[in-house]
């Protein structure tokens, strides 16, 4: 991916978790399959990162403070975010039921996976998603 004037930009991971430990240690994880990693704590910080530079891959929970994971993940596949419809999306969180499964497929996630998560499915998951990207 390239910005404005040519240059390349990094692969990049969006983690959104409100959690700051734990979407640091989600970034640490994205960082040792080599992507750069950006944070945001809300669903309304996702929106505006999406908006501004759209990541390779998201990384959303379900539970935020403000807007919940699947309705971020439904905005950014309607395309309220510049080119966010086409990032794939990769849930990550501790509703671990068959509705809300239902429900993140639904939005249009591409994954979910539940918590506490194994780190290498994690980020096979990042790889993967990455490479059906390029």
């Amino acid at each position: 991916m390239a910005d404005q004037d040519g240059q390349l930009l990094p692969e990049d991971v969006l983690v959104v978790e409100d959690d700051p430990q734990i979407n640091e240690m989600v970034g640490a994880y994205a960082q040792l399959a080599g992507f750069e990693y950006r944070r945001a704590l809300t669903g309304s910080a996702a929106l505006a990162e999406v908006s501004r530079r759209p990541p390779r891959v998201i990384i959303l929970d379900v539970m935020l403070p403000d807007i919940d994971g699947f309705e971020v993940c439904r905005r950014i596949k309607q395309g309220h975010a510049a080119a966010g419809d086409r990032v794939p999306i990769i849930f990550l969180t501790a509703m671990d039921n068959e509705a809300a499964r239902r429900r993140g497929m639904e939005c249009g996630a591409d994954e979910y996976l539940t918590k506490p998560f194994d780190p290498d499915r994690l980020m096979e998951s990042l790889e993967r998603h990455h490479a059906s990207k390029k």
